[in-house]
């Protein structure tokens, strides 16, 4: 194995765990109240994470399985990003269209998956030559999702200014910035492009996992200190 394909793994399987952190940061507000509307968000990562475990799986597969791997990924990647996107759009509108976003969401997952097993199992001649080409109009689809959630991060902080509340909008233009990245990659075959990408996204993960951490631990603090007034 190349020196380079065991720093790709390791990347993909720290970025894997972090996302896994995350998760289980991200589901305690639903399993206390059971609200779907704290639902979107560790769904959303836990795909994140798949799309990374995915990846650093496809190099130890062998070649003629790391095509139809890497489709895989890049699926599960950008309908991470599309999830988490539409979980924040539809976080101020009402239970109805929630329960809407709930099925128009696991609707375009099933179809995007029958389609991408039509691609790399039923024709996988074609999708060796259309891959490279079509991963820079993913990563440009990406930055324009990723970017929206950027700004209404940002415009949320600023309706409630908060320390906390200010990283979350780092966090998505990291990954606006790792995405980016990607796309010179593939348009410029730049590996400093290649390497800042990874870099830029364990950063970004890392500041997501800061306030997860923040956030989980002033909650336990509020309610140790509301148990202790009530005694």
């Amino acid at each position: 194995m190349l020196n380079s394909d065991l720093a790709r793994i390791i990347v993909e399987v720290v970025s894997t765990i972090i996302c896994v952190i995350l998760v289980k940061f991200m589901f305690k507000p639903y399993r206390l109240t059971g609200e779907g509307r704290y639902l979107g968000l560790p769904l959303g990562f836990g795909f994140l994470g798949l799309s990374y475990f995915i990846a650093a799986f496809a190099f130890f597969e062998p070649p003629n399985l790391f095509r139809e791997l890497l489709w895989l990924q890049s699926l599960t990647r950008t309908f991470a990003f599309v999830f988490i996107a539409l979980t924040y759009y539809f976080s101020k509108k009402p239970q109805k269209n929630m329960r809407l976003f709930w099925n128009l969401t696991f609707s375009v997952l099933t179809v995007a998956f029958i389609a991408l097993f039509l691609i790399v199992i039923v024709a996988p001649q074609i999708a060796e030559p259309a891959y490279s080409g079509t991963q820079v109009y993913v990563r440009i689809f990406n930055v324009i999702i990723l970017t929206y959630v950027a700004i209404h991060t940002i415009r949320s902080h600023l309706k409630k200014p908060d320390t906390t509340t200010l990283w979350i909008p780092l966090g998505f233009i990291l990954l606006v910035m790792n995405q980016y990245s990607l796309l010179a990659w593939y348009l410029e075959r730049s590996m400093v492009a290649f390497t800042g990408a990874l870099v830029i996204r364990l950063v970004a993960l890392s500041v997501f996992l800061l306030v997860a951490y923040r956030t989980f631990y002033s909650s336990r603090k509020i309610q140790k200190e509301f148990h202790a007034d009530k005694t």
